[in-house]
């Protein structure tokens, strides 16, 4: 308690920063949700805004990250849209969603959360790379004035049918000129304060850079106001305006109980718990990594959390939450001390909801691109490449082919594809670490390591193939705690016919402490 009042300054500045980004990612994520063909009544971009209220407030009070930020996230819109017109209605969906946030308490109950730690760092450092270089293309049309695609869109292939690429190429052929000037001054601006005499003023040490450039596309937005310059309403902020507090409970939307023999609901609660948990798990990795006082994340109660707060979500409407790296890194980037920060952003996303509305839909989206834009900057800067590169092949592949993996697919599949590259390094790395070899006065003394497992198969049968004829062998298992069987039938198997065959006086010792042979006899 004592640090949280010691540095509410900077989470209050660090909150606000990270409300400018959740606001247009909740909204876009929101709108992009609820897009189903067929089902009326859908509450539009209100369920990405109750999602983002309960993300920062629930799950950032529950939460043991300082710097984690948790809300809806584009990576489960796919899933979102087919569940709804699987179930015909948004309010069984609900309740699918309050199953799944039952299922995350199970699963933090079991401590599933340690899985995450078995990622490698090569494979965490491609997915911020990646997530980095996504929201840089995914914006670039955005700060140009082309707003077909969702804020906040991770996908390679697009709801509007087209990719990552085509979209830049239809946005240069489709640019609004007050948007271009707009998003390209906030670039400008974000570089300049940014710069060290700046850092060191008294004045923009107490407002954040975020702030400073969004007011700036405010106040250009409207001196374009009249001019060929102007921008139109659909290239700015677009939140809906309540026109009393009365309207309030329409926003609401409750689940439906009566859906609770469907058994699709419990299939879908099962695909968005583990959807869910997987992309919080790998942001709480890479935001640990990213945080400069290098926290650990409890993972326990980090799925406890998310799981009260899809619990909650699911009661008042919102979409299913998970923590989420690029809401996460702005909090990191803005100077975050304590938790506070995660829980000020969703009081002020409530504000801006109730209050605010009219005020925040004079933002252009320009500048909040270009605000995602730097962030997907540092996420992605050169250095990590070069520093990747310089630590080998092992490590510089799987982070190459993760990054290409999330950009033409999802984050979930380029993970995915970074595990699979990664765990062919670990078993070829297995392969070879399994023996150190000794010769003298023409005798080959192999010492076996202290694990030979079957892993290792590989390497030992070569090893053995490879002694020539009319040679003197020694397989030394003094060093050895465990071998697998495995391995033991391979040594016999030589030692009966493999030598005899090649003429190798083959000798097995100090294997007694191991395993018996299949017979039952030492060997």
């Amino acid at each position: 308690m004592n640090k949280i009042v010691k540095y509410i300054g900077n989470d209050l500045l660090a909150g606000l920063v990270v409300f400018l980004v959740a606001l247009p990612l909740c909204l876009g994520i929101g709108l992009a949700s609820t897009n189903v063909e067929g089902i009326p009544s859908l509450p539009s971009v209100f369920p990405g805004l109750i999602a983002g209220v309960v993300g920062g407030i629930i799950v950032g009070f529950i939460s043991g990250s300082r710097v984690g930020v948790s809300g809806p996230a584009a990576g489960l819109i796919t899933i979102i849209i087919s569940s709804i017109g699987i179930l015909g209605t948004y309010e069984a969906f609900l309740l699918a969603v309050i199953f799944a946030g039952l299922i995350q308490l199970l699963f933090a109950l079991f401590n599933l959360g340690i899985v995450a730690k078995y990622v490698p760092t090569s494979v965490i450092k491609g997915m911020l790379a990646a997530i980095g270089i996504t929201l840089i293309l995914k914006e670039i049309p955005h700060l140009l004035g082309y707003d077909k695609d969702f804020f906040g869109d991770e996908s390679f292939w697009q709801m509007d049918g087209h990719n990552t690429f085509t979209e830049l190429l239809y946005s240069l052929n489709a640019f609004q000129l007050g948007s271009v000037i707009i998003g390209v001054a906030t670039i400008i601006f974000i570089v300049l304060l940014e710069k060290p005499f700046f850092k060191k003023n008294k004045l923009f040490k107490l407002i954040p850079s975020a702030l400073i450039v969004v007011l700036i596309g405010v106040i250009i937005q409207l001196l374009f106001k009249g001019t060929y310059l102007e921008i139109s309403s659909k290239h700015l902020v677009q939140l809906p305006v309540l026109k009393g507090m009365d309207e309030v409970s329409k926003i609401l939307f409750f689940p439906d109980f009566s859906a609770v023999t469907n058994w699709d609901v419990y299939t879908i609660a099962i695909t968005i718990a583990i959807v869910a948990s997987l992309e919080t798990l790998l942001s709480v990795e890479a935001t640990d990594k990213l945080d400069p006082e290098k926290s650990s994340t409890p993972t326990k109660r980090e799925l406890m959390a998310q799981g009260i707060g899809n619990i909650v979500t699911g009661f008042i409407g919102g979409l299913p939450i998970t923590q989420v790296v690029v809401r996460s890194s702005a909090n990191i980037g803005a100077g975050v001390k304590t938790k506070l920060a995660a829980v000020i952003h969703g009081f002020l996303l409530i504000f801006a909801i109730l209050l605010l509305p009219s005020l925040l839909n004079q933002i252009p989206l320009a500048s909040l691109a270009a605000i995602l834009i730097m962030v997907g900057y540092k996420l992605s800067k050169a250095g990590l490449f070069k520093e990747m590169f310089q630590k080998g092949m092992d490590q510089f592949i799987p982070f190459i082919l993760t990054i290409v993996g999330v950009l033409f697919t999802d984050l979930l599949k380029g993970i995915g594809i970074g595990l699979v590259v990664s765990i062919f390094y670990i078993l070829k790395r297995n392969s070879q670490n399994h023996f150190s070899k000794k010769e003298e006065d023409g005798v080959l003394t192999i010492r076996l390591a202290e694990e030979v497992t079957f892993l290792n198969k590989v390497g030992i049968h070569t090893t053995l193939h490879n002694a020539p004829s009319n040679s003197k062998l020694i397989i030394d298992a003094s060093n050895c705690k465990s071998i697998d069987q495995d391995i033991l039938e391979i040594l016999l198997d030589f030692k009966k016919f493999g030598s005899v065959h090649k003429e190798i006086d083959f000798e097995l010792i100090n294997f007694q402490h191991l395993k018996k042979d299949p017979n039952g006899k030492l060997i």
